[in-house]
């Protein structure tokens, strides 16, 4: 569904991806793993339009997305949910939502996909009508999910979503990100190093210096002992 191949990316002078290839199947879940600072979020927005590749190239769904806008990426279905989320504060829950489904493709969608994000994030809808800025760090990161999901996406690429959340709200996030995935939608999710994720991804990357230093199904990764310890925190 995404392929990735031979990518360098900078910014400025500074070159961050170092001719990195990613692959992601439809229907997984992919969790890319490593250490703060060493390209993994560089690494979604390049695949997001955000950062244009110096060279390789980024393909999603067999068309090559290496030049194209962030608006016409997301069009196509595919979707970044930012670390920072990027939620409007002074703007109720429900109109943040909305906002998701300003694509054209998403507005036909807007009702149905409204009713399905307010069935899988029940905190959601019982806050519907509070500023996104009353909202705890968790309901702001399902909040950031969610809104994803209304853009009509059939991959999102997810940057490190249990930043800053206590374990059981970290739980909570991720048993989300897995009900995603098993209706149908494919995952590329960052984290830098989190134990919840073992039990979650069908494959694992590891990144380290702007390359890829490791790539396993998830028994493999759980037979790396160096790769449990530090980024899986087992």
């Amino acid at each position: 569904m995404l392929e990735m191949t031979g990518v360098d990316a900078y910014y400025g002078e500074f070159q961050v991806l170092r001719q990195v290839s990613v692959t992601v199947q439809k229907d997984e879940l992919v969790v890319l793993l490593g250490p703060n600072g060493h390209g993994k979020s560089t690494l979604l927005k390049t695949i997001c339009g955000l950062l244009s590749p110096a060279a390789g190239s980024v393909r999603f769904e067999n068309a090559d997305i290496s030049r194209l806008t962030t608006q016409k990426i997301v069009e196509m279905g595919l979707t970044y949910i930012a670390e920072d989320r990027h939620l409007f504060p002074q703007m109720s829950v429900l109109k943040n939502l909305k906002l998701g489904a300003f694509n054209k493709n998403a507005r036909a969608q807007e009702g149905a996909n409204l009713s399905w994000v307010l069935e899988l994030f029940p905190r959601l809808k019982e806050r519907i009508r509070q500023y996104a800025s009353t909202l705890s760090g968790g309901e702001a990161r399902m909040l950031a999910l969610a809104r994803g999901l209304m853009s009509n996406a059939r991959f999102m690429a997810i940057d490190e979503p249990s930043l800053g959340l206590a374990p059981n709200l970290r739980a909570d996030v991720f048993n989300i990100i897995k009900e995603i995935n098993q209706r149908g939608i494919t995952v590329l999710l960052v984290e830098q190093s989190t134990p919840e994720v073992a039990d979650i991804a069908d494959r694992f990357y590891l990144m380290e210096e702007g390359r890829i230093a490791f790539e396993g199904d998830r028994e493999a990764t759980l037979n790396n002992q160096e790769i449990k310890e530090a980024f899986l925190g087992m």
